[in-house]
């Protein structure tokens, strides 16, 4: 006898799909691949937005860089602080909508909303032809094939998010860490080194053409804020997270803020102390990366890295604009279908939705980065704005421990943020955002006029009210059969148990064939009555519609059961004629009647 050494029976497991479970939720890193790589790889380009504008004072006037970094550091700590606030408010996801529809109303939630997709649709184009800029600039000879190249990479993009967010960001884990790794060692190694190791483009001039001013600087803070787009992403997608989502989501949005501002101040050190400007035919993170490391073989596997990232920090779109569409669908403020979510789990709809919108952008500018940078970022300040403006009120209505210093920070965010969205539109209004300007209200009448559907739906449908007590009616079902063999004793069998009364009609252009019909319905004698339709119009399935319409008008509930044989093998299914189908979908289009389609299996 053995005591205490027996086997436990182990608890009967029930094995789960692919999707259940938590494996294909994210995890703090996956969510920092799959929806922080937009705000990551900004560090491309937001430093250069601010160099850009200051040289138009001189390269003197870079002396203002570092400061205005360290503003732009700090309303990302204020953002990443507010988004962390709104992830532990708002669990279901929806950032900046989800608190203007609780605290700022209803008009509020949906230019919230419309703002964020905007954002959205052109982040994933401003990535991809940023994307495809930089890899022809290593690769001339894509440069006449720019569109091509995006539209390409935006297929792959949504083949595999159409597999999960998990799974697209176990591809994105790599890409993800070898660009932090990259950037963090241009810093480094460029502020260890007293002078440039090396200096790539060609020399340019900056005369200065106007003043050091308060606009200048503030021209020059709108545009490095461009770094700051993709923060509120990871707030928007809260439901991807693994549990404790609420935690994991606060996490990623910190472990965001912290690299994000670190490579920030770090590249805004770097450019200080190496005094960087900007040259002709490279980008000002190259002249970094060949003053850190030379020319050589590290120069040039930075600079693929970093196209690769640019190119998929679209995935962060992805990421997050589906779930918005999916809450913005449960608000019937967008049509239901978006709210379905597969078993991965992936809302699929706002996965092909984004891509199709995307995709139409690109075509339109020709994947043209210039054509979509004026449109670019001037939403997601608006999210920003917002989802500042209703912490505030939330803070000051709900008063828990501490709410007065949570208010003072949001309060300066959203003063921070209106600044700064203010005069990205003023500077490229004329240069395209008025699009956005347009785009935003005629969205919010998209979204108005699908929730009034769905109000006069409930309404009809009277879902908050009792319906009445169901009442029981003599019912008809009617089968369209075209001859007597063991489709029309299955057809028999199913019907007589669906109604109270059974009548099958058959349509001959042939009056030989009627007769024929209607002999062998005599030998075989099922019960049901029989009606031959003539028609001289060779028509076999309008006939019966007619009929059936006619039978209907008396008030009676008529279903009609159309049986349909289908073969076991697919590559015959083709062979089988397809009417029945035709003739469901065009009675469910012209009546009322209840129709069935009996699948009849053949053992071929």
């Amino acid at each position: 006898m053995t005591l205490g050494l027996a086997r436990k029976k182990p608890h009967p497991k029930v094995p789960r799909r692919h999707g259940e479970g938590g494996k294909s939720h994210l995890t703090v890193l996956q969510g920092l691949a799959a929806l922080s790589l937009d705000a990551l790889s900004s560090v491309a380009y937001g430093p250069e937005a601010i160099v850009v504008v200051l040289v138009a004072a001189g390269s003197g006037a870079l002396t203002a860089m570092l400061p205005i970094t360290l503003v732009i550091a700090g309303l990302l700590a204020v953002l990443v602080v507010s988004y962390r606030q709104v992830i532990a408010v708002h669990p279901d996801g929806g950032g900046a909508y989800a608190v203007a529809k609780k605290d700022l109303g209803r008009t509020v939630s949906l230019m919230a909303a419309a703002s964020l997709i905007i954002d959205y649709v052109l982040t994933v184009a401003v990535s991809l032809a940023a994307g495809a800029a930089s890899l022809a600039s290593a690769f001339p000879v894509l440069s006449d094939h720019l569109l091509a190249v995006c539209l390409i990479a935006l297929f792959l993009l949504t083949v595999v998010n159409l597999r999960g967010i998990a799974d697209s960001a176990r591809v994105l884990m790599l890409p993800t860490v070898l660009f932090i790794v990259s950037v963090i060692g241009v810093i480094v190694v460029g502020l260890f080194r007293a002078h440039p190791a090396a200096t790539v483009g060609t020399s340019q001039s900056f005369p200065a053409v106007e003043a050091l001013s308060v606009l200048l600087v503030l021209k020059a803070f709108s545009a490095g804020c461009s770094a700051l787009t993709g923060v509120e992403a990871i707030a928007n997608a809260v439901p991807m997270f693994r549990q404790p989502r609420v935690k994991r989501a606060q996490h990623t949005e910190l472990m965001l803020g912290l690299l994000l501002g670190a490579m920030l101040i770090g590249l805004s050190l770097l450019i200080r102390s190496h005094h960087v400007v900007p040259r002709g035919g490279v980008t000002l993170l190259a002249q970094l990366t060949a003053g850190a490391f030379g020319t050589g073989w590290p120069y040039y596997a930075i600079s693929l890295i970093v196209t690769l990232v640019l190119g998929i920090a679209a995935n962060t779109s992805f990421g997050g604009l589906p779930v918005l569409m999916s809450v913005l669908a449960k608000d019937d403020r967008l049509p239901h279908l978006f709210a379905l979510r597969s078993e991965r789990p992936v809302h699929r709809w706002g996965v092909v939705a984004l891509a199709v919108l995307a995709g139409v952008m690109l075509v339109v500018v020709s994947a043209d980065t210039q054509r979509l940078i004026p449109l670019f970022a001037i939403g997601v300040f608006v999210g920003f704005t917002i989802s500042q403006i209703g912490l505030v009120r939330h803070w000051s209505m709900q008063r828990p421990d501490g709410w007065l210093p949570r208010a003072l920070i949001n309060g300066v965010g959203a003063v921070l943020t209106a600044v700064a969205g203010i005069v990205l539109l003023a500077t490229k209004f004329l240069a395209g955002a008025w699009i956005v300007v347009l785009a935003v209200p005629l969205l919010m009448l998209l979204f108005s006029r699908i929730e009034r559907y769905y109000t006069r739906v409930r309404d009809q449908l009277g879902v908050d009210g009792t319906p009445p007590r169901p009442t029981r009616t003599h019912s008809l079902v009617i089968v369209p059969l075209g001859r007597v063999d063991m489709v029309a004793a299955a057809a028999l069998n199913a019907a007589s148990s669906l109604g109270d009364e059974v009548v099958v009609v058959a349509v001959f252009d042939d009056r030989s064939k009627a007769e024929a019909m209607r002999a062998d319905w005599a030998r075989w004698n099922p019960g049901p009555r029989l009606d031959i339709i003539d028609s001289p119009q060779h028509s076999l399935v309008h006939p019966v519609i007619g009929y059936v319409e006619q039978v209907a008008r008396n008030g009676r509930q008529v279903a009609v059961l159309i049986p349909q044989a289908e073969p076991l093998h697919g590559r015959y299914r083709i062979l089988q004629n397809q009417r029945g189908i035709l003739m469901a979908g065009l009675l469910s289009s012209r009546t009322d009647v209840v129709v069935c389609l009996l699948k009849i299996q053949l053992d071929l």
